[in-house]
C-alpha cells in the first residue's frame, strides 16, 4: 500500500466551556473532559457553502432506526464550529459545548453501537496501544497487525462469557481450548478503511452477523477496529468461526448452554443498534437547531473577531 497522502492544511477553532453543559444528558460510563481544539480540514463541512448545507440541514427527519451518515461525528463538529464562527449567544455556547462534550465522551459506544456491537464490559480489546514496530516500511501500521487485533478481541469476546453465564463459566473457556469442544477459525476477510500509523489507540468489538440454530456447526462474527486518534473504523473483519468436537475430530453444533447466551446477546445487540442510533440523530437535531439560529438566517453575519474591526475608519 502507497504512503498516505499528505493532508492539507487545518484550520483551527477554539471552544471555551464557562459553564456545566445543559440540555444534554451526560454519557452513562465514561467521564472526561471534551476536547477545547476543534481542527477541521478546509475541505470539510465547515467549508461548505450555505445552500449546501441548508439543503443538507433541512432534509426530512429521518427514523430513529436510520443508520446515520458514515462521517456523522467528524460532520457535527465541523458544523459545530461553523456555528462559533458566526457567534453564539452564551445559551447557545453552552449547547455548542455539550454537544461537544457528548461527541468526545460517546463517540466510542455509539459508533460501535450503531452498528450492533456492544462495548464496555470486556467484550473486546479495548484501549489498545498502537506501537512503533507495528508499522512498515511504507509508514503505516501493517496489514497483519489488525488480524491479530481481531484475534484478540475475539478471544476475550468468548472469554467474557464467562462471567455472563458463570455456571457455564468452565465450558465457556474451553471453547478457546483444543481439549473438548472449540472453535476453530475457517476464514477471515479483512476490509482496511485507511492506513492507521504511529502514534494511535485501537479498540475493537465483535458482533454476531445472524442468531445461529441449534444446527449450526459455525458462527459468522463481524469485527470493527476503532481508531481512537480519528474516531472512526480503521477497519472491518468477517469472520467464519467452526465448532470443532476434537475428541470425535469433527464439526459439531453450537452447544445448547452457548445458543441460550447468544440469543441474549442477539437481542442486546438489537437494542443497542436503536439506541444508538436514536442518540445520534438527537445530537444532529441540537447541532440543527444551533446551525438555524446562528448563520443559517438571513440576517447572519460571520463574526470576524478582531480582524474585522480593523476596518480603518475613524
Amino acid at each position: 500500500m502507497p504512503p498516505r497522502p499528505r493532508l492539507k492544511p487545518f484550520v483551527r477553532v477554539s471552544l471555551q466551556r464557562h459553564s456545566p453543559p445543559v440540555g444534554i444528558r451526560p454519557a452513562s460510563t465514561t467521564s472526561c473532559l471534551y476536547a477545547r481544539r476543534i481542527d477541521l480540514p478546509t475541505s470539510s463541512p465547515f467549508f461548505r457553502s450555505r445552500s449546501s448545507i441548508r439543503a443538507y440541514s433541512s432534509s426530512p427527519s429521518p427514523s430513529a432506526e436510520q443508520a446515520p451518515p458514515s462521517r456523522w461525528h467528524s460532520d457535527l463538529k465541523a458544523r459545530v464550529g461553523k456555528c462559533i464562527m458566526f457567534g453564539c449567544s452564551q445559551e447557545q455556547s453552552r449547547r455548542a459545548a455539550a454537544v461537544m462534550q457528548a461527541l468526545a465522551t460517546e463517540w466510542r459506544a455509539l459508533t460501535a453501537g450503531a452498528e450492533g456491537f456492544l462495548t464496555g464490559g470486556r467484550r473486546g480489546l479495548e484501549d489498545q496501544q498502537v506501537v512503533w514496530g507495528e508499522m512498515d516500511s511504507f509508514g503505516h501500521v501493517n496489514n497483519t497487525n489488525y488480524i491479530r487485533y481481531a484475534e484478540s478481541a475475539r478471544v476475550n469476546w468468548i472469554i467474557h462469557f464467562a462471567a455472563v453465564d458463570p455456571r457455564n463459566g468452565a465450558a465457556w473457556r474451553e471453547l478457546m481450548t483444543p481439549k473438548s469442544t472449540g472453535l476453530i477459525m475457517k476464514s477471515i476477510k479483512a476490509d482496511y478503511k485507511f492506513p492507521m500509523t504511529y502514534p494511535d489507540t485501537i479498540s475493537a468489538y465483535h458482533k454476531l452477523r445472524s442468531l445461529p440454530s441449534a444446527t449450526d456447526t459455525s458462527l459468522v462474527l463481524d469485527c470493527i477496529i476503532l481508531s481512537h486518534g480519528h474516531r472512526r473504523v480503521a477497519a472491518r473483519t468477517e469472520e467464519d468461526v467452526v465448532v470443532y468436537d476434537y475428541r470425535a475430530a469433527r464439526k459439531t453444533p453450537v452447544p445448547s448452554f452457548a445458543l441460550d447466551t447468544f440469543r441474549d446477546v442477539w437481542r442486546r445487540q438489537e437494542e443497542e443498534i436503536r439506541r444508538a442510533r436514536a442518540r445520534i440523530w438527537e445530537l444532529m437535531a441540537l447541532v440543527e437547531g444551533l446551525e438555524k439560529e446562528t448563520w443559517d438566517r438571513p440576517d447572519a453575519v460571520e463574526d470576524m473577531g478582531a480582524a474585522g474591526k480593523g476596518t480603518g475608519k475613524s
